[in-house]
């Protein structure tokens, strides 16, 4: 086995259980690899510390799969596939989730959802793509899909030095397919769709709409595929509109909420949300009910600045449009946003709006994208549910 030893002071964050050695925390590597490559990681005073799959392309250097001398074989990837599936079963409704979350489920780099009788997944490091046809077959094992998907059109791969892909594994089948997430009927398009095909990490603050919308105007923006619409207008809101930029998202908001019988409150615009809030906002609209749920503004802590500009503007826009006493969703699934930061944000937008929030719940993602001590990156998405004032 290849031995790599940490720098002195440089081993800490790692023994105490997170996943990742960066290029930078290394002393020395005794013998020689290829990337992809199982190595042994070792503390400056030689002590084992951990066993991952190493890539020279990667600022993360090492991502690691156990604390223990133990093979990665076909038994060790199969504990740890069902382990997670153990887990969701105990926790969500499995007809559609999220199964393996990367590291929080201690396989980094591998998603996997399930979409009712399909599933769809990522390799997104290059140690585990070597290991996808048994991935691949366990999970056909364990899960018994009627088909699998793979979704490798991501960037990321690249930076791995692999090409991104995507296509059948387990089929063909018809790639859109039809789930209900809590009580409505969602389309999902597993092979066009954005990352796997739908984001089932907000499911649980989707119903948290509830007793918020009941017969409200609603203003959903960022819609996607109407996940947040839909649920608003089935929990009884009066009308909703629904803004996205995609021509393809908007296509599925029309479409699913013809599935469940609400094309006649669900109204989509296709519309830059930054523009139409401030179109809203010279207008004169107002909503009982905005929701915010915008793509990560920062996907690096040197994104953070900007990021932070444009929270606050969608944010402060939303509070100015909200009738005294409506509610505010907002959401971000930036890691970086930590969630002081966030809420830091969203009080200076309340301060500039001249508006008081309450704030009801600071709610994260959803029981099937867990969240890991010593691996903080494992919390990203926020969701802040506030009365405005």
């Amino acid at each position: 086995m290849i031995k790599l030893q940490l720098q002195k002071g440089k081993d800490k964050r790692i023994v105490e259980g997170h996943p990742w050695v960066y290029d930078n925390e290394i002393d020395k590597v005794h013998g020689s690899y290829e990337n992809g490559d199982i190595v042994d990681i070792y503390d400056w005073k030689d002590k084992f510390i951990g066993r991952g799959y190493i890539n020279d392309n990667s600022k993360i250097r090492v991502r690691i799969l156990t604390r223990k001398q133990e093979d990665i074989n076909r038994e060790f990837l199969r504990k740890r596939i069902n382990d997670a599936w153990e887990y969701r079963k105990k926790m969500v409704d499995t007809r559609s989730c999220r199964v393996v979350f990367g590291e929080a489920d201690f396989i980094p780099g591998l998603i996997v959802d399930k979409f009712e009788d399909y599933l769809s997944i990522q390799t997104l490091s290059l140690g585990i793509e070597k290991y996808k046809d048994m991935i691949v077959e366990i999970l056909d094992e364990i899960l018994n899909p009627k088909g699998i998907y793979e979704r490798n059109d991501v960037q990321i791969r690249e930076l791995e030095g692999m090409e991104q892909k995507k296509g059948f594994l387990k089929g063909p089948f018809d790639t859109k397919v039809e789930i209900v997430e809590n009580e409505v009927k969602m389309l999902v398009d597993i092979e066009n769709g954005q990352k796997t095909g739908y984001f089932l990490d907000q499911r649980e603050n989707r119903a948290a709409l509830k007793p918020l919308v009941g017969n409200a105007r609603v203003l959903d923006t960022f819609t996607h595929t109407g996940g947040f619409a839909l649920h608003a207008a089935h929990y009884g809101a009066r009308e909703v509109i629904a803004v996205d930029i995609s021509d393809h998202a908007a296509g599925y908001v029309a479409a699913n909420a013809a599935l469940n019988g609400l094309q006649g409150k669900v109204h989509v615009v296709l519309a830059n949300v930054f523009d139409i809030l401030k179109e809203y906002q010279q207008n004169g609209e107002k909503f009982d009910v905005v929701i915010l749920d915008p793509p990560a503004f920062c996907k690096s802590k040197s994104a953070l600045k900007g990021a932070y500009r444009g929270y606050k503007e969608i944010n402060l826009r939303a509070m100015k449009i909200i009738n005294p006493g409506g509610f505010l969703i907002s959401c971000s699934c930036s890691h970086y946003m930590y969630p002081e930061i966030f809420q830091k944000m969203l009080l200076e937008a309340a301060k500039d709006a001249k508006k008081t929030l309450r704030i009801i719940e600071s709610r994260v993602q959803a029981k099937d994208h867990p969240i890991i001590s010593a691996y903080n990156e494992s919390l990203y998405l926020k969701c802040v549910i506030m009365q405005v004032l």
